[in-house]
């Protein structure tokens, strides 16, 4: 019994030191990181929810504020990037078809901007 103890009483002791050292000697710092940083594959990912929520929501104004946050390049570029990857490393058609889906109105909406109003 008393050897179960002192095994119990090291681990607890352990423990507490672990958590004293990450807590106080050497803690997490946070980093301000953008999302323009992420790798492709993650970017993609990003695109894909985006069209996810397009297809729901229908507003490309808003899908292109989304997107904003992924860099300097235009909504459409990150697009035609994130298809072309997709279709590289085999994303599913439908999930293609919703980020295509989510270009075509892009494109719409660039159009839009650039007419001239009568």
């Amino acid at each position: 019994m008393a050897r179960w103890f002192r095994f119990l009483i090291a681990i607890l002791i352990g423990a507490g030191l672990g958590l004293a050292y990450g807590w106080f000697v050497q803690p997490v710092r946070p980093i301000d990181i953008t999302p323009d940083t992420l790798r492709i594959d993650y970017k993609t990912d990003y695109v894909l929810m985006i069209a996810e929520a397009y297809e729901v929501d229908k507003d490309s104004a808003l899908a292109a504020r989304r997107l904003a946050i992924l860099g300097e390049a235009p909504p459409q570029a990150l697009v035609d990037q994130a298809i072309e990857f997709a279709r590289k490393v085999g994303y599913s058609e439908p999930d293609i078809s919703r980020m295509q889906a989510l270009q075509a109105s892009l494109q719409a909406l660039s159009l839009s901007d650039t007419t001239p109003p009568p």
